[in-house]
């Protein structure tokens, strides 16, 4: 009896409980695996989220695979009770598209890290952006590199002084969502680990689009960057310094919900809500608008000396437009082969007429 004809009968006779979806809580997606991150990292934060998240898709852990770089958020397949890969360094991408071209039926995750994606791997980021693989990725963006104690990264502040820029970096920081619109991303959104309610929203809304989903996650390393985010994740200062975007609603920020955005034609400037402007005044939030989504990505860099407007950091779905998967696109034409040619024979091809003798 062959090993193909052993797994057919086992997943005949076992067909039933296969298709039976358990009643999942977060804890049966830890793994035993014993978390190794710096105590405080933001990391614990995420992998609690997506493991809370998980239940809700309603999804078979056998149909889960969760794939990453290198770097400290890296670690993260380890600690989720599906199937995973610890992959090579900035090259999750290219395998978890290899995974998803051949494997269509199972939700892909990737794992990455600012490090990882904007630098050895921001061709094949861009390149999954582009392609429109149905996977979701996830880049934890502590704006430094952790795992190898603290250099300045792709995503680091000009200015930011670490072991590898003593007098400061001179490199202009990429914006991971300026970069991701760029690369023609059909999905891009921020969260943080500090709002984790958030965040979960972001994970859920993450899985539910339709091709590549590139969620920015704010994530603080507390041993060799702590409080980057901190304007954003404080509870006194987020009110004033962080907007959550909403579809179809207005950009209004504040402490008391008193401040927003309007455009004056494609610039956009804050106002105070009052006697001058109402509510209906203000930029209204549309996530199929590219222009727009450019406009808000570019809400990232506060003013040097208070020098210019301090616009607020957005967070939430910045774009998320349907369009064509690359994925869905390469089993079409797989198809179209077989039905146009017949099955392939690797041995004839192997042994065909399209060879050549080397002297």
């Amino acid at each position: 009896m062959s090993v193909q004809t052993i797994i057919d009968n086992f997943v005949k006779e076992n067909e039933a409980d296969l298709n039976t979806l358990p009643d999942y809580s977060g804890k049966d997606f830890s793994s035993d695996q014993d978390v190794r991150w710096c105590p405080g990292c933001g990391d614990y934060t995420i992998l609690k989220q997506v493991q809370n998240a998980m239940p809700e898709l309603g999804i078979a852990k056998k149909d889960i695979v969760f794939i990453s770089g290198i770097g400290c958020s890296s670690r993260f397949p380890y600690y989720m009770d599906t199937f995973g890969m610890h992959s090579i360094h900035g090259r999750a991408p290219a395998i978890a598209t290899g995974l998803k071209t051949s494997r269509p039926d199972l939700t892909v995750w990737i794992i990455t890290g600012d490090g990882d994606s904007l630098s050895i791997g921001a061709n094949h980021f861009t390149q999954l952006l582009r392609r429109n693989v149905n996977v979701n990725l996830l880049l934890f963006n502590n704006e430094i590199y952790g795992l190898t104690k603290g250099q300045y990264s792709p995503a680091s502040p000009k200015g930011m002084v670490t072991k590898s820029t003593p007098y400061g970096s001179i490199d202009n920081p990429f914006n991971p969502l300026a970069l991701s619109l760029g690369a023609d991303g059909s999905f891009v959104a921020r969260a943080m680990d500090r709002d984790p309610k958030h965040l979960k929203e972001m994970i859920l809304r993450s899985h539910k689009h339709q091709g590549t989903s590139m969620l920015e996650i704010y994530q603080n390393c507390i041993v060799f960057n702590d409080g980057a985010f901190e304007l954003f994740t404080d509870k006194k200062t987020r009110p004033q310094e962080a907007i959550y975007l909403e579809h179809e609603q207005p950009l209004v920020f504040g402490k008391d919900n008193d401040k927003g955005v309007r455009l004056d034609g494609l610039n956009p400037e804050i106002v105070q809500l009052g006697d001058d402007y109402s509510k209906d005044d203000l930029w209204v939030h549309d996530e199929q608008d590219s222009t727009k989504a450019h406009l808000l990505s570019k809400f990232f860099e506060h003013p040097p000396n208070g020098e210019g407007v301090q616009f607020p950091r957005p967070f939430g779905v910045l774009y998320a437009i349907d369009r064509p998967r690359y994925d869905e696109g390469v089993v079409a034409q797989v198809q179209l082969a077989k039905e146009t040619q017949g099955e392939a024979n690797l041995d004839a091809l192997l042994q065909g007429n399209e060879t050549w003798v080397v002297k």
